[in-house]
This record gives structure tokens, C-alpha cells and sequence, in this order.
């Protein structure tokens, strides 16, 4: 038996408790640490380039188009989410803002399933097999819609009160 084909024996074995906990664990840790970050920046004020606190470079597209980038405000969007703005937060870039929520509902259900495994993640991609490209096309538009509005916010062809 080559060494291949007992490793994959052993991790047949690996009961699905186990399995749940070794995906939760790597999500748990990686949203942990969005969180953590998005909590400690400062939003922006002009509702973009939040990320130069990280030591990030500012955004090319941004700089060579003088048009804001599909994520532009991202980073703002998710400081404002992370200090309890939703509204300021989802004014400055609503696709953003819905992605810290799906950060969130990640992070809570890796824990969930960390501290007691139920299968949660199975049953959610069970749910939302059938309806992946459905799901993919809503999202896709709505970062383009979300990227006109930002466009337009950063041009003043929108006024925010």
C-alpha cells in the first residue's frame, strides 16, 4: 500500500465532528483577524484610502483612472461596520457593508461549530447548491451597482446629507 492511498485510508476514518472543526478553525482565525483589523483602523473621512494605515500603497486604478475601483471604500466601509456605523458604513459602499455582514456570519458560524459541531456548513452549501449561479449573479451585480454609486458619490454627482 503506497503512501498515498494509506493517508487517504486515515482520513476516511476522520469522523465529521472532526471535519467541521478543521474547516471552522481556519475561518474562525482568518475572519478573527478581519475583524480584529477592521476594528482597530480608523475610518477614512473622505470615505476611502483607510487601507494606507496597514502600509498599503494607494490604489492604482484609483490613481490612473481618477475613478474609483470596484472595492473602493471597502476598507472604510468595513472600519465604519467594525465601530458600530452601519449606516455611515453602507452610504460609503452597500456591497462592502453586506460583505463585513457575510464576515460576520462566517466568523459566528465557525465558532458555533468550533464549540459544538452541527453540521452547519453542510447544510448551508445543501442550501445553496441549487441556486450557486443565482447567487453568484446577484453578487456580481451588485458590486457593479455598488461600484456606479461609489463612482458617483466620489465624482459629487451624488450629494449625502
Amino acid at each position: 500500500m503506497n503512501i498515498v492511498q494509506r493517508w487517504l485510508d486515515r482520513a476516511a476514518r476522520i469522523d465529521v465532528t472532526t471535519i467541521n472543526r478543521l474547516v471552522s478553525l481556519p475561518l474562525f482565525l482568518g475572519t478573527r483577524v478581519v475583524i480584529g483589523l477592521s476594528l482597530w483602523l480608523e475610518p477614512a473621512s473622505q470615505g476611502h484610502a483607510t487601507h494606507l494605515q496597514l502600509g498599503l500603497h494607494p490604489c492604482s486604478f484609483l490613481t490612473w483612472t481618477g475613478y474609483a475601483c470596484p472595492m473602493c471604500g471597502a476598507t472604510t466601509s468595513f472600519a465604519l461596520m467594525a465601530h458600530l456605523r452601519p449606516i455611515a458604513a453602507f452610504l460609503n459602499q452597500p456591497f462592502a457593508s453586506f460583505l463585513f455582514l457575510s464576515t460576520a456570519s462566517v466568523f459566528g458560524v465557525s465558532f458555533a461549530e468550533l464549540v459544538q459541531p452541527r453540521l452547519r456548513w453542510s447544510r448551508l452549501i445543501d442550501w445553496l447548491e441549487p441556486i450557486e449561479g443565482r447567487v453568484a449573479a446577484a453578487f456580481l451585480l451588485f458590486m457593479a451597482v455598488a461600484w456606479v454609486y461609489k463612482i458617483s458619490l466620489m465624482k459629487a454627482w451624488i450629494a449625502l446629507p
